[in-house]
């Protein structure tokens, strides 16, 4: 890292002035529709099992069509890709909200339209990731990736709690209205966007882009290894902190315990972000990977804590600091594949990363409670703790992840 204040802000640049605006309007909504889609689905079922379609309804279409989006964004223009996902996104969620205001709403009717937003957001994701190096200089990114995670931490700490007050007040209908009303808002935003021109690369078809962008991961050490790590690291994450975390913390620091513990880690980020504001990164994935191991830490704590003041305030403070190691692991990340991977081929690889992400958790979700049951709790979370570190560390056994460097700009 360099101590030299990075040069340049990237909020000069018009673009991605109305980009980061749009940006940080889509983030408000999408942090506040999990807890307002919760209670509305809550609301016409009580059933945990009708949650649960209804949320598999949106992520597994999301998964399956990941590779497709990162070939649309790789071919077409990504704000005009933008633009579409968020009007039919709005489309979406402003349908339904419209059947719960009118109590016309149903499950079916609701996993319907969440597969469809989920179809949507397989286009959208990788679209976003890949707009970035379009919209600022190189010598900039850094820097705009950090104010891009800023909105992003600070929003995940408002959103939730603005849904749970409009649930509360005035209904879920009303939030999830709120909600559709931020994504229309976000696609009027991005018509301010102009992208510059890219170079497009002629290919045969949609599986030869696929063909294209798989060659190009299979060929890049650093990124298929970091990419496999984490197909992995996501699953024993989800299932040890997401899954058996909160179980665990009923047995030792309770559940004001792991609130406390939650806020920290999302402190860390928003320190993270605000420290990488003035401090340049030099070997990202060096920095990141050992950033982001630090997230075994709270892990070995919940699981060996005895529940008392000691465990509480360890588990506190390395909540914070997995939680600055996690930023520390994004940043890094972005500017490697934002620096390293063609801007013709930068979305389809973002959709392998996403798709190496996502597909592990649902195994973590499922697999660690029986193993939670059948071994003990806390064995399984000190378990998932020690495999997370080691996982991340074993990255830096490859040269490739320890020497990357920042690109040169143009």
């Amino acid at each position: 890292m360099s101590g030299a204040p990075i040069s340049a802000g990237p909020l000069r640049h018009r673009s991605f002035r109305w980009f980061f605006a749009a940006q940080t309007v889509n983030v408000l909504g999408t942090t506040m529709v999990s807890v307002a889609l919760a209670f509305a689905v809550l609301e016409v079922d009580d059933s945990p099992t009708a949650l649960g379609v209804v949320l598999a309804a949106n992520s597994v279409p999301m998964i399956v069509f990941l590779l497709l989006g990162g070939v649309l964004a790789d071919r077409v223009d990504r704000g005009l890709l933008l633009r579409g996902c968020n009007l039919a996104a709005f489309a979406t969620s402003a349908t339904v909200a419209g059947l719960v205001l009118t109590g016309t709403a149903e499950v079916w009717s609701m996993a319907v339209l969440g597969a469809l937003n989920g179809t949507v957001a397989a286009a959208s994701l990788p679209a976003m990731a890949g707009i970035l190096p379009q919209l600022v200089p190189r010598e900039e990114l850094q820097r705009a990736n950090v104010l891009v995670s800023m909105s992003r931490g600070g929003l995940a700490v408002v959103g939730p709690s603005l849904s749970a007050a409009l649930v509360v007040t005035v209904g879920p209908g009303w939030a999830l209205a709120v909600d559709a009303v931020t994504w229309l808002l976000a696609a009027v935003l991005l018509l301010a966007v102009r992208l510059p021109p890219r170079e497009q690369e002629q290919a045969d078809g949609v599986m030869a882009d696929l063909r294209v962008g798989w060659t190009f991961v299979r060929g890049t050490t650093w990124l298929w290894v970091v990419v496999l790590a984490f197909s992995l690291m996501n699953a024993v994450r989800t299932g040890g902190w997401s899954t058996l975390g909160p179980v665990r913390a009923l047995e030792t620091v309770g559940e004001r315990g792991w609130g406390l513990a939650l806020s920290a880690t999302a402190a860390g980020l928003l320190v993270a972000t605000l420290v990488m504001l003035r401090l340049e990164l030099r070997r990202p994935l060096l920095v990141g990977m050992l950033g982001v191991s630090l997230g075994g830490v709270p892990l070995l704590v919940l699981g060996l804590g005895d529940g008392g003041r000691t465990t509480l305030v360890l588990l506190v403070v390395t909540a914070f600091v997995a939680g600055a190691g996690t930023e520390l692991f994004n940043l890094g990340w972005n500017l490697s594949l934002q620096e390293h991977v063609p801007a013709d081929k930068l979305s389809r690889v973002y959709s392998y990363d996403m798709l190496g992400s996502f597909a592990a958790i649902p195994v973590g979700q499922l697999a660690f409670g029986p193993l939670g049951a059948g071994v003990g709790v806390g064995a399984v979370v000190v378990a998932a703790g020690v495999a997370y570190l080691v996982l991340a560390l074993l990255t830096l056994l490859s040269a490739d992840v320890r020497r990357l460097e920042r690109a040169a700009a143009p």
